[in-house]
């Protein structure tokens, strides 16, 4: 099976900056699609971010656009998620996950590994 392992959440102020990473082992990093989703403190766990097996084509969740972005590096195994201008409602636990197809779903389910989640807290 896959094996996901993420790091890079932490707390910060409001405006500031993280970076997530998670790199991936067990299988073929290159030939499948990555995403992030985040789950807060009583509410659904929400896609954030998607990125193609060629990192060529992202999909972002609206609030995120123009403050997030993600990158991989198939050579490293590894995916990222540069987060700018750190909001209190970002505050979640964020997974990183993995899916058996080069192509961006939003949809948790259609996701067959997942990390096992990295907190990020943004005070006010």
């Amino acid at each position: 099976q896959v094996q996901l392992v993420e790091s890079g959440g932490g707390l910060v102020q409001a405006g500031g900056s993280l970076r997530l990473s998670c790199a991936a082992s067990g299988r073929t990093f290159s030939s499948a699609a990555m995403g992030w989703f985040r789950q807060a403190p009583g509410k659904e766990r929400e896609f954030v971010v998607g990125i193609t097996w060629s990192g060529i084509t992202t999909d972002y969740l609206d609030s995120v656009k123009g403050r997030f972005t993600i990158s991989r590096d198939n050579a490293k195994n590894t995916v990222y998620l540069r987060m700018n201008h750190l909001k209190p409602e970002d505050t979640a636990v964020y997974y990183c996950a993995i899916r058996g197809s080069r192509w961006i779903s939003p949809h948790s389910s259609e996701y067959d590994s997942w990390g096992q989640g990295t907190p990020v807290t943004v005070s006010s």
